[in-house]
């Protein structure tokens, strides 16, 4: 059986704490789990050791130096937690770290991509957030927001709903 690539782009939010969630139950669908991770998750959120043992390859955290690998063509993308600014700047083509650079790339060959956001309704209720989806999804990238994804909850109240982060909702619209 061919391995299935899967990247798995984490941005700084809450759920970061809890990636390791997705790498297991992505791992126990038969993906090989690459992580690539902003600035923001990498300051406030993840263990890189940790994720390195959990899924047998290097974090990575920006541009491919000499004589590092380069990662595997993948076969799908998972943005997730997925931040109000990722979101933002990708949809507007601003490529100003390595992973919205990636996302750029990745989203012009094709790939299939989704998305999970993370955000309260105070951003959610920014015009500019649903123009940001909308050309998302008019580029054939999948952005779990609203029903049947993610549902924004009040500010300050996002540790509230760590547990119930769909993972394995963005893990099936790629499947």
């Amino acid at each position: 059986m061919t391995e299935r690539v899967l990247y798995l782009m984490i941005c700084g939010a809450g759920p970061a704490d809890h990636i390791d969630v997705a790498i297991t139950q992505a791992q126990d669908r038969g993906w090989s789990v690459y992580c690539v991770a902003t600035p923001a998750a990498v300051e406030h959120f993840l263990d890189l050791d940790k994720l390195e043992h959990l899924t047998g390859h290097p974090v990575r955290t920006g541009y491919q130096r000499q004589g590092q690998p380069a990662l595997p063509k993948p076969d799908a993308v998972i943005v997730a937690p997925a931040t109000y600014n990722t979101i933002n700047k990708w949809a507007a083509g601003i490529a100003d770290t390595y992973v919205l650079t990636q996302l750029a790339e990745l989203t012009g060959l094709g790939v299939p991509i989704a998305v999970l956001p993370f955000v309260n309704t105070a951003l959610a209720a920014n015009l500019v957030l649903h123009r940001s989806i909308d050309a998302l999804r008019a580029s054939e990238v999948t952005v779990l927001f609203g029903d049947g994804g993610f549902q924004p909850h009040p500010p300050r109240h996002g540790g509230r709903v760590m547990a119930d982060y769909p993972w394995h909702v963005v893990l099936d619209s790629v499947d």
